[in-house]
């Protein structure tokens, strides 16, 4: 499989995040095409990473069609040959969206990231440690960092462009999108999450916290949209060895996270970009990561055809 930093496809190119490219295909539909960009403490790095475009969109894909009858979604095809046939224009291109590219409904993205926290842990954990809060909120005393939270709190926040986004509470995410949006995303949320949990957990994965991402069509529909319960929209721990009290070991980019904690604490670099040259080894074991994340989820290894 061919690695790729950025996509070069004969659409208009609309957005380019830190691993996501966007394309406009019509009116209705888009194309989003997830490069194999990694990024660390809010810096992308400049190797790619192998196969993690694919991982990202076939675990959204495999998410989609377990929730399809829960709520709706703004997946049309993850398939290259589909994509190829329903988007003309992609004739020639398919070896370059092969396992990356998934066909998209069309929508206004809510500005909101819905945010739910199944245990309590990173960011929500050091306010908590520190102000006993969450966003400013008050939370139950004594709880353990990687604790279980039941029920899981809903933890809006804000989308940001650049840097971290920023947890909000969820009378100013009524403020931003109104009482009833803001209510039934919420809805969706927790019933996402409640299914997609449970069926990690039944294949040895705990879904600590993750992110979902809405839109609204122009009819009025609220479709679930981005990626889902992904290694970089979530953090999954694996069940065998939870224990509370601690940080967890995670199915994600840990090991290059570790590496380059360590050039930081001896001074080899400044947390900024331009970051260091990944050594080879690093760039193995967190795509290795990946992989085990997609083959412990679904339960078969990653096959990009």
């Amino acid at each position: 499989m061919v690695l790729m930093t950025t996509s070069d496809l004969p659409l208009e190119r609309i957005a380019r995040g830190k691993v996501r490219d966007v394309y406009a295909v019509d009116g209705d539909r888009l194309l989003l095409v997830a490069t194999d960009r990694v990024s660390a403490y809010d810096v992308v790095m400049a190797e790619p990473i192998p196969q993690k475009g694919a991982v990202l969109t076939q675990v959204s894909a495999w998410w989609f069609r377990q929730l399809g009858d829960l709520v709706s979604h703004h997946m049309i095809s993850a398939d290259a040959d589909e994509i190829v046939a329903a988007v003309p224009a992609l004739k020639g291109h398919r070896d370059e969206i092969a396992g990356r590219a998934m066909l998209c409904k069309r929508g206004t993205v809510f500005p909101i990231e819905c945010v739910v926290r199944g245990y309590i842990t990173g960011s929500a954990w050091r306010e908590y440690a520190k102000t006993g809060t969450l966003a400013g909120e008050t939370l139950p005393a004594g709880l353990q960092e990687s604790g279980r939270l039941d029920p899981p709190i809903f933890s809006p926040a804000t989308k940001a462009e650049s840097g971290h986004d920023e947890n909000i509470t969820i009378a100013q995410m009524k403020k931003v999108l109104g009482a009833d949006v803001t209510a039934e995303l919420e809805r969706l949320t927790r019933l996402v999450y409640t299914k997609g949990r449970d069926v990690a957990l039944k294949q040895g994965i705990i879904v600590a916290d993750t992110k979902f991402e809405f839109g609204r069509t122009k009819s009025g529909e609220i479709l679930l949209i981005d990626e889902v319960m992904t290694p970089d929209s979530s953090r999954f721990w694996p069940a065998d060895g939870y224990v509370p009290g601690k940080p967890q070991p995670s199915f994600d980019k840990q090991p290059l996270r570790n590496w380059l904690d360590v050039e930081r604490h001896a001074g080899r670099w400044n947390g900024e970009a331009p970051p260091p040259r990944l050594p080879a080894e690093v760039v193995e074991a967190t795509s290795q990561r990946y992989l085990e994340a997609y083959r412990r989820l679904t339960g078969a290894d990653l096959v990009v055809s």
